[in-house]
């Protein structure tokens, strides 16, 4: 049992730095300082912990939001930086205008099961587009890659992408220690914003990204 534990804490701790959480390894944004978004517009657009627990099927409590992309991961090789951290500033860059991440876990607490919302917004469509086409083109470079956390732990992942079109992509970031863990990605781009979805768990979370990444692109006006 002890073991089976550990293998768990093991997969589950790289998924949520994958997935854009990063509430385990990265600090908080300091309470005082004026956030970097534009008010009543990317948080409005959120699903909040009830509507994204009524799509996933199961409860889910909000967990740390981040106003800023977090900095580029560390990967090998360096050209997965892109594939193992979608949402840093290997994508969004530093050319967008309000950003926010927001995390919603299971309601035990265990890191199971996490669901990960970012919205991007540009200056204007084309540099979204250009963020978007990063985004695609970071995985014909990387069918694979090993990530090391800020802890120093390392685990390695497989992606897999569906074909993308102008506006949409889907992938699935699969760790090769943890059968039948993985997180679930779409990634879409609306006008001047580049919306992502991630869903982490055991098993297919591939309809319930679809669900909710279509519920929250339906939300942002551009």
């Amino acid at each position: 049992m002890l073991r089976h534990w550990r293998l768990l804490v093991a997969a589950v701790v790289p998924c949520l730095l994958l997935a854009g959480a990063g509430w385990w390894f990265w600090p908080q944004q300091p309470t005082g300082r004026p956030p970097h978004i534009a008010a009543g517009t990317v948080q409005a657009d959120l699903l909040d912990a009830d509507e994204v627990s009524r799509l996933a099927g199961t409860a889910l409590v909000a967990g740390p939001r981040s106003d800023r992309p977090h900095a580029p991961l560390a990967t090998a090789p360096a050209d997965c930086a892109v594939a193992a951290g979608p949402t840093t500033q290997s994508v969004y860059g530093q050319a967008w205008k309000a950003f926010l991440s927001a995390t919603y876990q299971d309601a035990a607490g265990s890191g199971s099961y996490t669901v990960n919302q970012v919205i991007g917004v540009f200056p204007d469509g084309a540099k979204a587009t250009a963020a978007f086409r990063t985004l695609a083109d970071g995985f014909a470079k990387c069918p694979s890659s090993t990530l090391t956390d800020q802890a120093g732990r390392t685990s390695k992942w497989t992606y897999t992408a569906h074909p993308a079109s102008e506006v949409a992509v889907a992938w699935t970031a699969a760790q090769g220690e943890a059968a039948n863990w993985a997180c679930y990605h779409q990634a879409r781009v609306k006008g001047a914003s580049l919306i992502q979805v991630a869903v982490c768990q055991a098993g297919d979370g591939g309809p319930t990204a679809f669900m909710i990444t279509d519920e929250l692109t339906g939300r942002v006006t551009g």
